[in-house]
């Protein structure tokens, strides 16, 4: 099963593409997607629109992961990223259907096993599952493999549950 896992904002999209056999990953791609701030509101949503789009051509993946969004102080700032995630839902689900959300505490339980794991925890569990020499870079590039992984983890649960 091949999964996109994506990290949504409005500067930096994290996108990370993982091939799951069995009970192993395997990372084919990973990294991101940026708008200049110096482009207008709507250039930088046709931008991800169009990059989403075309990741979805090139790896023709079975799901698509997505982070839900978590505002902790300050709503106001994560307006445009709700603008940005709503522009890469569409790009999704015109593609495919086979869309799925997590929020950030399932991420960190699926690939820790603890919903308060820090981010150095991700980064390391995120390496060390998918066998990589380094810790992804840039950061939300590993946010968006852990995403995928949560996904592939959570859907074997899935279905090892429905087997039993």
């Amino acid at each position: 099963m091949r999964i996109l896992g994506i990290d949504p904002g409005l500067a930096t999209i994290g996108f990370g593409v993982v091939e799951k056999v069995n009970y192993n990953f395997e990372a084919v791609d990973y990294g991101i997607i940026s708008t200049p701030k110096e482009d207008i509101f709507p250039e930088r949503l046709l931008k991800i629109y169009h990059s989403v789009d075309a990741l979805i051509t090139k790896f023709k993946p079975d799901a698509i992961a997505i982070e839900e969004l978590f505002f902790m102080k300050n709503i106001t700032t994560g307006i445009p990223v709700s603008h940005a995630r709503g522009v890469i839902l569409l790009a999704c689900y015109q593609r495919m259907k086979n869309i799925y959300e997590y929020t950030p505490m399932q991420i960190k339980l699926a690939l820790t096993g603890t919903g308060s794991a820090d981010k150095h925890q991700m980064q390391y569990m995120t390496k060390s599952i998918l066998n990589l020499k380094d810790i992804p870079r840039p950061d939300d590039a590993a946010d968006a493999l852990a995403v995928a992984i949560c996904h592939g983890q959570t859907n074997q649960v899935l279905v090892d549950n429905l087997i039993k």
